[in-house]
């Protein structure tokens, strides 16, 4: 009996060991003033996260203007060239705001208008805790998908840009800051 339970207990704890964690992809941005490390979380975020992936593969952010930095809030990109045209996006994607992630100080998350699943290919990083822009705290919240892993010095400089109002639009920063690429690591 004794041999039954040892030979059941070692085989439950073969069928149950625990599996590898799957990798999470992660992603460079090179700017004007540095490149930041990103790690995206498809697990939580799978259609945000395919997303932001599929502008990355396609080289859309290359030379894509940081155009809202507002200290102590967020920075925004992903969505004008240098002359403050807006690029052409693709379709809109589904707010997965619900996924249980927070906007907290390092994470990504995409920008949106008053609609909720109007996210395209703007995004912007949390330069605080902003907990108030988190699903259930406000018109259903906005998506985190991913964190700065490394070169949040580079995003806390960045920030220190002094800005102004141009083309009816305020906090763009007085000298552009770029995204000169976007690549998967």
């Amino acid at each position: 009996m004794l041999k039954k339970l040892v030979l059941v207990l070692c085989c439950t704890l073969l069928t149950t060991r625990q599996l590898p964690a799957t990798e999470t992809p992660r992603v460079i941005l090179n700017t004007s003033q540095g490149s930041v490390e990103v790690e995206l979380y498809p697990q939580q975020a799978p259609i945000t996260v395919a997303n932001f992936l599929a502008y990355i593969r396609s080289g859309f952010y290359t030379d894509t203007l940081f155009h809202r930095i507002i200290p102590g809030y967020v920075i925004q990109g992903g969505g004008f060239d240098h002359h403050f045209t807006p690029k052409a996006s693709g379709a809109p994607i589904r707010n997965e705001a619900d996924n249980g992630l927070h906007n907290i100080r390092g994470t990504l998350a995409m920008a949106r208008t008053r609609q909720v699943d109007s996210a395209t290919s703007q995004f912007y990083i949390n330069l605080r805790d902003n907990t108030a822009l988190d699903h259930d705290q406000r018109d259903f919240g906005y998506a985190v998908f991913g964190r700065v892993v490394r070169g949040m010095d580079v995003i806390d400089h960045i920030a220190e840009t002094p800005t102004y109002r141009q083309n009816g639009m305020s906090d763009v920063p007085v000298t552009p800051v770029t995204l000169l690429s976007a690549e998967e690591k």
